[in-house]
């Protein structure tokens, strides 16, 4: 009869196959900062059908301004952090 609760040493997985935490992490960075780029992306546009849209009305257009230059911000701050986590991941692997 045989034990069921034995384990074999042919079965059982490795530990050095296991994927690294700090790929894991960096693909979880990328994956959210990817997000923050398409909502970026999402604010360009929406802040360009204010602007059309605003047919001279001066509070309009003052948000729509708003709305693009915080997109861009934000679009530049994601650029920066996803090259910035792509050289930090590249020089400690």
């Amino acid at each position: 009869m045989q034990n069921i609760f034995q384990i074999s040493a042919v079965h059982a997985g490795v530990i050095t196959d296991a994927t690294p935490i700090s790929s894991i992490l960096l693909n979880i960075l990328d994956f959210l900062l990817s997000i923050i780029g398409i909502l970026g992306i999402i604010g360009l546009v929406v802040s360009g059908v204010l602007y059309i849209t605003a047919m001279g009305d001066e509070k309009r257009m003052r948000l729509a301004k708003r709305v693009s230059i915080g997109s861009a911000i934000g679009l530049v701050i994601a650029l920066g952090a996803f090259v910035l986590t792509g050289q930090l991941a590249a020089f400690f692997s």
